[in-house]
């Protein structure tokens, strides 16, 4: 997946996702399946959220946790029925997650590696309704809901997500239908004054949202707890994975925990940098920073003090330079994911 393509660049591809429409080839994502008597049982207790929350046709976000709540990673689960589930990891992490899970699965549960056999293709913002119908698959899908179209005489498991903040899919062909499907899409978005778009509009699309990309808000390291992502996790379940150690931390609330960052002035927070109070102590770490497009200002997410609160101004040591930043609410911009 490029930064960007040529005739567009970030800037244009992140407007074209936000006004009209944009089209990711995020292939790269992993794809994995379980089946088996006991399937929905057996993933319950592996992931963070609540599976009894979700019927056939939905697909849920989740956590996959090591005992010490550490995020091996985040994915989402689509729910064929109660003994077929696909998975779709992030694409560095799939052969970790389909080890873990065969490791833990018991007797008569198939955990099968996909990542191969299928593209990921997403179609984001709100025109993307309308390029579907013009392709000939007319639509109506709950937010998660998920469904079987055809695209270019091609099967296409076509579901209400995406990574954008906007109203958008993403469709799942077979591997040898995936370039013949992606053209179809790209031909028409085109007719709606879209863009095909690359991994720098994504980065600062889903950096507006605070939605969190593993291995900066979430690692092995940073929990679900600190990056404030625990309505991802079914808390009244039974058992899950990691589930003492997140508890404890949710009722110690003594971790730093994930805030979103506005800049004051001209300076664009990076990962890595270091967070300071007023007074210069040094209380977190930007995990993801950006210029963004939207809002005409630097915007970052940081692992910070849980005393920094909405509306509490910080600084940030932007290569030497001390920029000023304020505690603002998530998302940045307004979702139009429902």
């Amino acid at each position: 997946m490029p930064i960007e393509y040529p005739g567009g660049g970030v800037l244009a591809e992140h407007a074209s996702v936000r006004e009209r429409v944009g089209l990711f080839d995020v292939s790269h994502l992993g794809k994995a399946k379980v089946t088996g008597a006991g399937s929905r049982e057996f993933l319950n207790e592996m992931f963070t959220n609540d599976l009894n929350r979700i019927e056939d046709g939905k697909a849920q976000y989740t956590l996959f946790c090591n005992e010490d709540g550490g995020v091996i990673d985040d994915l989402i689960v689509y729910q064929n029925s109660q003994t077929d589930f696909f998975l779709i990891p992030n694409a560095s992490n799939t052969s970790a997650v389909v080890s873990v899970l065969q490791s833990q699965a018991p007797s008569g549960i198939a955990i099968e590696n996909l990542h191969e056999k299928f593209g990921v293709l997403a179609l984001q913002g709100p025109r993307s309704v309308d390029v579907l119908a013009s392709l000939g698959a007319r639509v109506s899908l709950d937010y998660m809901a998920f469904t079987k179209i055809e695209i270019a005489g091609c099967e296409v498991i076509l579901c209400r997500t995406g990574y954008t903040g906007e109203h958008g899919y993403e469709l799942v062909p077979r591997w040898e239908d995936a370039v013949r499907v992606w053209n179809a899409l790209a031909s028409e978005i085109a007719k709606h004054d879209g863009l095909v778009c690359g991994l720098g509009a994504r980065d600062t699309l889903r950096t507006e949202m605070g939605y969190p990309l593993h291995g900066h808000e979430l690692t092995l390291e940073i929990t679900p707890v600190q990056a404030s992502a625990g309505w991802a996790i079914g808390w009244k379940k039974e058992k899950f994975r990691g589930q003492k150690a997140l508890l404890a931390q949710r009722e110690e609330k003594k971790v730093r925990v994930l805030r979103a960052l506005k800049s004051l002035d001209r300076g664009i927070p990076r990962a890595g940098m270091k967070v300071m109070n007023v007074q210069g102590k040094e209380i977190g770490e930007v995990t993801s920073g950006t210029f963004s497009p939207s809002l005409k200002v630097g915007v970052a997410l940081a692992l910070v003090d849980p005393s920094c609160e909405i509306g509490t101004t910080l600084t940030i040591d932007v290569r030497g330079r001390i920029s000023s930043a304020e505690v603002v609410a998530l998302p940045m911009v307004q979702s139009h994911v429902r």
